[in-house]
């Protein structure tokens, strides 16, 4: 299959499951509506509309679309780490109960892992 070229910092999240520094990423703020694609094989992943301010520093977001984000237990062994379906990608990790949504679920998400379509 092919995927799309990453630059080392890409990379680094993605394949190796590196996280950017909190309040970096480029999505973090951004209110425009679209759609959020996986950066390495652009399946459709998060819709601007389950986007939420959680102040973490990270893009959050309380669905996905179509199943196309995978929930594995991190390597750490407490958290779910949040993977592209398609591609196994890290995205970041998923965490539940907080009460930020009415679905008590936050994708929260590496910018540098995703693309986004207006």
């Amino acid at each position: 299959m092919q995927y799309n070229s990453l630059d080392e910092d890409e990379k680094r999240v993605i394949i190796n499951r590196g996280t950017e520094a909190p309040f970096s990423g480029e999505y973090c703020d951004n209110k425009e509506s679209g759609i959020y694609t996986c950066k390495q094989c652009d399946t459709p992943l998060f819709d601007s509309k389950s986007k939420f301010n959680s102040g973490t520093g990270w893009p959050s977001f309380d669905d996905d679309i179509d199943n196309n984000v995978k929930r594995v237990p991190d390597a750490d062994g407490r958290r779910v780490e949040i993977v592209c379906a398609n591609c196994g990608g890290h995205l970041g990790h998923l965490f539940e109960g907080e009460g930020f949504s009415d679905k008590m679920t936050r994708h929260c998400v590496n910018s540098i892992s995703l693309n986004f379509i207006k």
